[in-house]
């Protein structure tokens, strides 16, 4: 804790205000405001619940940089608003909101149709000094917020102080504040009412949810301009459909992402991976991925491989790959300073001055792995492409994935075994980028991870044109969905990183990043046959299902911890299989429509406050919903129920909406339910994503009212973007004391294998059919 006795007062200067509107005038997209001594306020209208709000001090905006995350304002299609004038307001009005500018002195406010306030400003309104920007807006009793990127804690954020900074936030904590991840993004609700709002800075930046005065929000940031979004919803599906149409959406990853990944630091040789392969296959433990550390290097340098333990890659892979096991690999930024070493990705990045250099000229340096290591520019065009390029090194032999590491970026000023070193960045002052969008990184250090990630996406995107690869990242910012998953970092083997990693993943999935996932077992320490077991019923609920442990701990393999626990996590990695087609529809989703996979309570039921605080329930996508055991020597544990009827997913018995009851949740048990007029696809257990044809697909349908659509492709290459894809629409109804299963007409240009459909309804028993594509109607 800091020592408060005895220290020195400090005051900030003064914050200048701004002035009263002196004239306004419309525009093609919005309404320009002058606000007196040259400063400008600007609100550009994207669609009905899309405003743009900007303000320069100044006058003058800044131009759109060349890495922008948001879509340009003139891609959005013409919006009708209309604008009234009176001596106290300017309303301007489209078919969802209502904005009223307040002439003396200038404050907006903000209105749904039914006269419900929302994102005020308070009477502070926009204020600046040198170097920072400031928004105040009223925060109301009942208001609720969520999202802000990756954040520790739990779930709902009010009352705390949250900054934007990318940050090697080793051994993070329930209150650490910057974290890997920058996204300056979150949804604030309330019964009926909620809004989003993107803060559309790359600077340093700051947001306090009523943490100073308890009813204000305050954006800040340390560049001259004020830019930020307010999305209109209210609800929490139509908020982040709109943010990432703004910012973008998730690529479909291959099907075999989906799968169980098996990662530590370090399986550090062939021999090692083999092993750890040969076990997993016998033991019938289904894996799809195995993730080699930064061990298989030779030397830690980047793109290269070990030649003592990795001698020949290329045969290693190909085993592998006969086994159904895909290879990831990870990448750091640092490239070793090697200039006299015959090292070619040192050499040509010094050639062509590719790396980061200082104010003075001098090529920046700092200290990982390699020790002394040198850095691209990753928002120059052409090192991305450079270091895209680079990839062939590993896809070449057959790598399917990369795995982008201490992107931050995270290094020291000594090398790593020098105790007494000390954490660093890049100089602020250090020139980053090239012709006009040549800045410092003072404005680009956020977006370090994201550009790395992005030059990894597309370099494997064009060395492996014909088949999609997995791109994982520790760093971001906004709109890192576009490029790559996403996981939580270094977490530890501890009971409160496991009760952390829900809400976690929550939050990002309501800022735009739904394939996200933490460390299965803990990355740090060691973890206790219980809370393993315990972590893999969790695991088999994240979107990015990875098992990760560090050197020198104990060994987290499933076997490691006894037969009882190898067969629990058998048994949920053998569900999360059985899923697939569920999971798969569930991502197909996200890549269309934005939506988180994992997904708060609130995200369906943001009416019911019962879900504002519920942040150890989840469900996956709207039909699952899981309440696991994150605290040693539970066996039982309340459940909240929203509205309707929800089924036992083990017993099948049906319990009615509205109440908290009480379950049994022995070791060998997570609580999960089905919402009433579910209907969930499953498949025989495989030991990886295509080992064999789906020639059988089970829906499990709970009686009630409700549809799902399934969506079906190769699971592999990129020929759905041309088509190649197909969807089954299933209906379930209730009339009188029967069910209705209706399944609608294939539609697309993609055709399953011949395969039986089995339709077993929850209390009513089952019918099958072979499935040619047609419509049925099938009564129980």
């Amino acid at each position: 804790m800091p020592e408060f006795i005895g220290q020195l007062p400090k005051s900030e200067p003064a914050w200048n205000a701004i002035s009263s509107v002196q004239s306004c005038q419309r525009y093609t997209q919005g309404i320009y405001f002058d606000c007196g001594n040259n400063s400008r306020l600007t609100l550009t209208i994207l669609s009905p619940n899309l405003i743009r709000v900007r303000f320069s001090p100044a006058g003058e905006l800044t131009p759109r940089r060349s890495w922008a995350v948001n879509l340009p304002d003139a891609e959005w299609n013409p919006s009708n608003f209309d604008i009234q004038e009176t001596d106290e307001l300017i309303t301007v009005e489209t078919e969802k909101i209502k904005i009223c500018v307040q002439r003396h002195p200038c404050r907006m406010m903000c209105f749904d149709k039914s006269g419900n306030p929302f994102a005020h400003d308070t009477d502070l309104g926009i204020g600046w000094r040198k170097n920072q920007i400031t928004n105040w807006k009223e925060i109301t009793a009942e208001e609720r917020f969520y999202g802000f990127g990756e954040r520790s804690g739990l779930l709902n954020q009010r009352g705390k102080c949250l900054t934007n900074w990318t940050t090697d936030s080793l051994d993070y904590t329930m209150l650490t504040d910057e974290m890997y991840q920058a996204i300056p993004f979150f949804m604030s609700l309330r019964p009926n009412v909620g809004y989003g709002l993107f803060f559309n800075t790359t600077f340093w930046s700051q947001f306090d949810v009523g943490a100073t005065q308890l009813n204000t929000l305050q954006l800040k940031t340390t560049n001259n301009e004020l830019d930020y979004y307010i999305i209109y919803g209210p609800e929490p599906e139509t908020i982040i459909n709109t943010y990432t149409q703004l910012t973008g959406r998730m690529p479909l990853p291959p099907r075999w992402a989906l799968g169980y990944h098996q990662c530590r630091w370090s399986y550090d040789s062939e021999t090692e991976v083999r092993e750890l392969v040969k076990q997993l296959r016998d033991r019938h433990i289904p894996c799809d991925v195995v993730h080699l550390d930064i061990d298989y290097m030779q030397g830690f340098r980047v793109f290269t491989w070990n030649k003592q333990r990795f001698p020949n890659p290329q045969k290693l892979i190909e085993d592998l790959q006969q086994q159904g096991i895909k290879v990831v690999t990870i990448i750091d930024p640092g490239v070793k300073f090697d200039p006299e070493a015959d090292y070619q990705v040192c050499d040509q990045g010094l050639k062509n001055d590719y790396f980061i250099r200082r104010a003075d000229g001098q090529v920046f340096h700092g200290y990982v792995w390699p020790d002394r290591a040198v850095f691209p520019d990753f928002m120059r065009g052409e090192v991305r492409e450079w270091w895209g390029n680079l990839q062939h090194h590993l896809t070449d032999v057959g790598v399917a994935g990369i795995w982008n590491d201490m992107n931050e970026p995270a290094l020291n000023d000594r090398p790593f075994g020098d105790l007494e070193g000390d954490k660093m960045t890049f100089p602020m002052d250090a020139p980053a980028g090239d012709g006009e969008d040549k800045t410092t990184w003072r404005e680009t250090h956020n977006l370090y991870g994201m550009n790395m990630a992005r030059a990894c996406y597309e370099g494997l995107h064009k060395l492996r044109s014909q088949q999609r690869s997995f791109v994982l990242t520790r760093s971001g910012f906004a709109g890192v969905q576009r490029y790559s998953a996403v996981w939580t970092g270094d977490n530890h083997s501890k009971w409160e990183y496991l009760e952390m990693s829900l809400p976690m993943l929550c939050n990002l999935g309501l800022s735009g990043v739904a394939f996200v996932g933490a460390d299965i077992g803990g990355f740090a320490g060691d973890a206790s046959p219980e809370l393993f077991a315990r972590w893999m019923q969790m695991g088999m609920l994240y979107p990015l299902m990875r098992g990760h442990s560090m050197i020198e701990t104990k060994r987290h393999e499933p076997w490691e911890f006894g037969q009882e626990v190898e067969d629990i996590c058998r048994k949920y990695i053998e569900l999360r299989y059985q899923l697939l087609p569920y999971f798969y529809t569930l991502f197909w989703q996200a890549a269309n429509k934005g939506e988180p996979i994992l997904r708060p309570l609130l995200y369906h039921y943001p009416n019911d406050s019962q879900t504002y605080e519920l942040y150890d329930q989840v469900l996956i996508g709207s039909d699952l919903m899981a309440a696991p055991i994150y605290r040693p020597g539970v066996e039982n544990r309340m459940v909240y129920l929203p509205e309707g009827t929800w089924y036992d997913w083990w017993s099948r018995e049906s319990y009615p909406g509205s109440q908290h009851i009480l379950i049994d949740a022995p070791l060998a048990k997570m609580p999960l339910f089905i919402r009433a007029g579910a209907i969930i696809p499953l498949i025989s257990v495989m030991q990886y994503a295509e080992e064999l044809p789906i020639s059988e697909m089970r829906l499990l349908v709970a009686p009630g009212t409700g549809e799902f659509t399934l969506y079906e492709d190769d699971g592999n290459t990129f020929a759905y973007r041309d088509g190649m894809n197909s969807t089954t629409q299933y209906r379930v109804d209730l009339e009188a004391s029967k069910v209705v299963v209706e399944i609608g007409e294939r539609k697309g240009k993609w055709t399953p294998i011949q395969r039986k459909i089995i339709v077993e309804v929850i209390g009513f028993g089952e019918q099958q059919f072979t499935d040619d594509g047609s419509e049925r109607r099938l009564v129980y």
